[in-house]
């Protein structure tokens, strides 16, 4: 017997719809936050109800927001709030854990009808832009379609004619980026980033020297 079917009719409610507005992005890490604030973000989408919140950005400020929420996003160990912001005509990311719900929540509205899989990417994509300290542009051998699935964090994806892209990317240093491009497995040049170039050359030789002298 499932556990849902022996709880209490609430709790079993409250089950549902944590499951039904949680994405989850495949990765390491645990949960690092209240699950009383994770229940009332969940509730306001279960409900379609704005959410009202003071958030504390990484700089330690505050500020109150008035969100349409969509999804629970659980990366990296952090939960992330997905939702557009009517005021900035945009999606945003928002840690949870530095989300402080405000009762009661705004109107209803209609959500949209976005793809769980988008959502998750416009998370990651999101948390990467805010966080990244070093950023480049590289033209990548791939389809769009190849790219996206390889780099889902990529800042931008533009088709350059058939089976080329140009790829906006980033990491906290050079050394990371250029890793995580060998990792792709997808032949690129740099267009820009001349530290990522530099980087390049160096790890080059260095794998070089390394397969002459097993």
């Amino acid at each position: 017997m499932k556990l849902r079917q022996v709880l209490p009719s609430r709790l079993r409610s409250r089950v549902a719809t944590l499951t039904s507005a949680t994405v989850h992005v495949p990765g390491v890490g645990r949960p690092t936050v209240d699950a009383a604030v994770r229940t009332a973000v969940a509730g306001a989408i279960g409900t379609g109800e704005r959410l009202r919140f003071d958030y504390e950005t990484r700089s330690g400020t505050t500020s109150r927001r008035d969100i349409e929420p969509h999804r629970l996003v659980y990366w990296r160990g952090h939960w992330y709030l997905a939702g557009w912001d009517p005021e900035r005509g945009d999606w945003r990311a928002f840690r949870v854990d530095r989300i402080v719900p405000k009762t009661p929540n705004g109107p209803r509205f209609t959500p949209r009808m976005v793809p769980e899989a988008e959502i998750a990417e416009r998370v990651q994509r999101g948390v990467g832009t805010a966080t990244w300290r070093f950023r480049a542009t590289v033209r990548m051998a791939a389809s769009e379609s190849e790219i996206r699935a390889k780099i889902p964090a990529a800042l931008s994806v533009e088709p350059d004619g058939p089976d080329h892209c140009v790829v906006q990317v980033g990491s906290d240093t050079s050394q990371m980026l250029t890793c995580y491009r060998g990792l792709a497995d997808v032949e690129f040049e740099v267009l820009d980033a001349p530290e990522l170039a530099e980087q390049l050359l160096a790890t080059a030789e260095r794998f070089r020297w390394a397969a002459g002298h097993q």
